[in-house]
């Protein structure tokens, strides 16, 4: 019986310039890559498909990043390093003047910094995470509003376009962000479109940004850069970032606290 050849596993003109985008963007949505390419999105998962078997990037729900890009379950983040993002938390706390106007974005950390922010008084506190707000339940601490939105899954984060535009029209002091992981140039990544689109919204309502990270994200990538290095006042972390990231960091104007 004769076997069928093997299939050419060169990409195509198409797929390479998708390859290209992915490097460049640090993402490929399929709706984006449909609407570049003039194909159906049934060709564009079909092309991110053939080059996930390649090993040439990697897939995720509605699109594909880099090969290396790390997404972790909500389950599974809340499990690692607790203790790092307790004194995260802390830092953040002492960072801060009394009485401010703070978003709080969805993520483990910022979770962590609202326990610790539920013990002072004074704030006025914004957030799309259901589990942050739920930090304040036991406190006396009235001046908590969650902002409308669809849930977005297990994360308890309130997701859409009634969400972007609620925090567009906040006037904040501080926006506090997390991600997932940073490019060389200390740009913050993420996954989800929708969740960077209401961090990118919150920043832009704020006068400045603190940015939450435990050290685990240094070394990680993700989809969607959230915003350049230089639009994040603070970042807070419980580690001292590597040389590289420190520099980059450092040459565009972030500020640096490590957590006791």
């Amino acid at each position: 019986m004769e076997l069928p050849p093997e299939q050419d596993a060169t990409p195509n003109p198409r797929q390479q310039a998708i390859l290209r985008q992915v490097a460049e963007q640090g993402f490929a949505t399929i709706e984006a890559l449909a609407r570049r390419f003039g194909i159906s999105a049934q060709t564009a998962r079909r092309d991110i498909i053939q080059l996930s078997q390649a090993g040439l990037l990697q897939r995720f729900h509605g699109g594909a990043g880099p090969v290396g890009a790390v997404r972790l379950g909500y389950a599974e983040k809340r499990e690692r390093q607790p203790a790092a993002k307790a004194r995260i938390g802390a830092a953040l706390v002492a960072l801060l003047p009394p009485r401010q106007a703070l978003f709080l974005d969805v993520g483990t950390t910022v979770e962590a910094a609202a326990v610790a922010l539920a013990g002072r008084s004074g704030d006025r506190i914004f957030t799309n995470s259901m589990v942050a707000a739920l930090a304040f339940a036991r406190a006396e601490h009235p001046a908590v509003h969650v902002l409308p939105g669809r849930l977005g899954g297990g994360d308890g984060s309130l997701l859409g376009g009634e969400t972007a535009a609620a925090v567009a029209n906040l006037a904040l002091d501080v926006a506090v962000i997390a991600c997932s992981g940073f490019d060389a140039a200390g740009a913050p990544m993420d996954f989800d479109p929708e969740k960077v689109a209401i961090k990118r919204a919150a920043m832009a309502a704020a006068r400045r940004t603190v940015l939450l990270c435990h050290a685990e994200k240094f070394g990680r990538s993700a989809l969607i850069r959230v915003a350049p290095a230089r639009a994040v006042w603070t970042l807070l972390c419980d580690e001292a970032p590597p040389e590289k990231l420190r520099q980059a960091f450092l040459d565009a104007g972030v500020v640096l606290r490590v957590s006791d």
